[in-house]
């Protein structure tokens, strides 16, 4: 990866990071945090793009095109939960797909049980439609698989996706303690709701980077 590339992508997702979560954190009403936010979502998306283009993985390029795209309906309109939900599903699909292509296992019997545990505790603890609830059981439970596969495997540009998924599998955690505010003490429901875009955006600069070739030097 040139170095001519990787620093201005790097600053530039660094001050739209640090411009929204200090809007965040001191509750600024104008709106601006959503698009900076958006911003850097689809930089992610362009830069794995350049990644592709350079001899990288071409899976990355659209699973972060419908990540861009589920953002729009969850973070920018604010609605079509469901639809958002599911295009994050076929995300991790794709991720599973590349993962797939890499070790050539699935783990199917672990995807499965996980989808119903996840279930049985979205139906306990969150009152959402019962699409919505089976949805993001199913979501969840290839996300975390996805993230025990990616760590398996050696290699920088492995690394950098499995941190990537495992910084996606923090700030979906906070996501969930967000949604339950009646359980969970005040002052780590601020930080869930700081904490979403802490680790989500991090983890989309993560996964782009690991759209780009190994090269000999990284994989030593």
């Amino acid at each position: 990866m040139r170095r001519s590339t990787l620093v201005p992508f790097l600053a530039v997702e660094g001050a739209l990071y640090s411009a929204f979560l200090y809007l965040d954190w001191t509750a600024d009403p104008s709106g601006l945090s959503l698009w900076l936010k958006y911003a850097g979502i689809l930089l992610c998306l362009l830069f794995s793009c350049l990644g592709a283009l350079r001899g990288g993985d071409r899976l990355v390029p659209p699973a972060l095109a419908l990540t861009a795209l589920a953002d729009w309906f969850l973070l920018v309109l604010g609605e079509q939960y469901l639809l958002g939900v599911a295009l994050f599903l076929v995300v991790q699909i794709l991720y599973l797909l590349r993962l797939r292509r890499a070790v050539g296992a699935i783990l199917l019997w672990l995807r499965l049980p996980l989808t119903l545990a996840f279930l049985a505790e979205v139906v306990i603890l969150l009152e959402l439609p019962a699409e919505l609830e089976l949805l993001c059981a199913l979501y969840f439970a290839q996300l975390l698989v996805n993230t025990a596969q990616a760590w398996s495997l050696p290699g920088s540009t492995w690394r950098r996706f499995a941190l990537g998924l495992t910084l996606f599998v923090a700030c979906d955690v906070c996501v969930g303690l967000f949604n339950l505010p009646q359980l969970i003490p005040a002052s780590l429901h601020d930080f869930a709701r700081v904490g979403m875009w802490l680790f989500y955006l991090p983890s989309q600069v993560l996964i782009a980077l690991s759209a780009f070739p190994e090269t000999k030097e990284s994989s030593q």
